[in-house]
């Protein structure tokens, strides 16, 4: 009876120390937000202090939620690696019932499924002229040019955020094998499409502009169109997977696309 007694005891206290574990962890989650006010018209709200999936999922959360609501005097908002700036018309909604907002959306989010993402798969041609990196990444981090093919493409890359230039994609998840510093000196001017690796992070440049990222490959299809109701193709929350194809590929894509008849494949990711 006494070893049953204590038996009884321990597992009453392992759910007591389950039930305060979750409890923490809820508790950890409500205050890991921080709002401060950007001037009179706008305030930033962080998520965390590092790049993360984690707190990426958390903000496309939270942004599904308060767009839902559609709040008034809401003007617009900038999501980046771990924060977001919403722009507002003070006159319309103070400061405080801003935050009131924020604050629901937010826990209303922790409760939510979460949203489907997309994964877009992106046509890149690897090497030669248009990919004049390639050997560089590979030579840097002892392996074939074959390889840094292989472990840049077909897999899921996060898009953080679409920055620096008009359609630009911030992509997550670059393996470490591929790690590569940037140019000591940028390049005035890159093709638009190009496909490039800077540090720890790739991405796909959607117009000619000067880049000092290592580039490896090119895209056929264009990433930004203003004739489009949005011209961005991609957005944060969504991924991008690569898709490695030959040469006369690329120039048959390249002509469908610039004709509007090219579809880009799709599908959703799995949770």
């Amino acid at each position: 009876m006494i070893r049953a007694f204590f038996l009884h005891k321990k597992d009453v206290l392992s759910k007591v120390i389950s039930n305060i574990t979750k409890m923490a962890d809820k508790m950890v989650r409500y205050v890991s937000i921080e709002i401060v006010p950007l001037g009179d018209c706008a305030i930033s709200i962080t998520f965390g202090n590092k790049i993360d999936e984690s707190i990426h999922l958390q903000i496309q959360q939270f942004l599904h939620i308060f767009n839902l609501r559609r709040v008034k005097g809401v003007l617009e908002y900038a999501p980046s690696y771990r924060s977001v700036a919403i722009f507002y018309d003070p006159v319309i909604i103070p400061y405080s019932q801003l935050v009131k907002e924020v604050y629901s959306s937010y826990h209303s989010a922790l409760n939510t499924a979460q949203i489907q993402s997309i994964v877009f798969r992106i046509p890149v041609y690897y090497g030669s002229e248009t990919g004049p990196d390639l050997g560089f990444v590979a030579d840097y981090n002892n392996i074939n040019e074959q390889e840094v093919i292989n472990l840049h493409a077909n897999k899921e890359y996060l898009i953080h955020m679409i920055g620096f230039v008009p359609g630009f994609p911030y992509l997550g998840g670059l393996s470490k094998k591929l790690v590569t510093p940037r140019l000591k000196k940028p390049r005035p001017k890159i093709a638009a499409g190009s496909v490039g690796i800077g540090g720890s992070q790739t991405g796909i440049y959607p117009a000619e502009v000067p880049s000092g990222w290592r580039i490896i490959g090119i895209t056929p299809i264009s990433l930004f169109d203003l004739e489009k109701e949005n011209p961005s193709l991609l957005c944060a929350g969504n991924y991008v997977s690569f898709q490695p194809i030959e040469y006369d590929e690329f120039l048959t894509i390249k002509a469908l696309a610039a004709d509007k008849k090219y579809d880009i494949k799709t599908y959703k990711r799995e949770r």
